[in-house]
């Protein structure tokens, strides 16, 4: 794959159990095309399947916007997931660490936090979710900012 926008930029649904393999594979490798080492890959892709199964199981199925990004001096890979299910009642304890309301990887949304450079949520009960990741091709790690 080529690092080319058109290489990277996609809106794949998340619909199924296969979907989530498609997303996996999708932001693997965009990542790779955009110059992110095998760690920063499985960063990326660890908390791209957590938010990828939350919107199917929690969010009744929506999609993931991917899309590449650049600072000026890096490259990035921007993701939307986005749904029109229940929304978050709570999005403190949703964030809180080592909350899980099934059977994910266990991370939660506070694990998938950790794992990118940026993280924005916005949730409304009965309006749906969606959670916005960015992460950033060798980029110095900065202080993570309190939800």
């Amino acid at each position: 794959m080529s690092g080319t926008a058109a290489g990277i930029e996609a809106r794949l649904p998340i619909r199924t159990e296969r979907d989530l393999v498609w997303v996996r594979q999708h932001v693997r490798q965009a990542a790779a095309a955009l110059g992110f080492s095998l760690v920063e890959q499985t960063k990326l892709v660890t908390a791209a399947s957590e938010l990828a199964r939350n919107t199917l199981v929690y969010g009744g199925g929506g999609e993931v916007d991917a899309s590449p990004v650049s600072d000026g001096h890096h490259r990035g890979l921007r993701l939307v997931f986005s749904d029109d299910g229940p929304g978050i009642a709570d999005l403190e304890q949703a964030l809180s660490d080592g909350y899980t309301s099934g059977d994910g990887l266990g991370l939660g949304l506070g694990g998938a936090r950790r794992l990118v450079h940026d993280f924005a949520i916005d949730s409304t009960p009965g309006a749906g979710t969606t959670v916005t990741v960015t992460s950033w091709a060798a980029r110095p790690p900065r202080p993570r900012e309190e939800f």
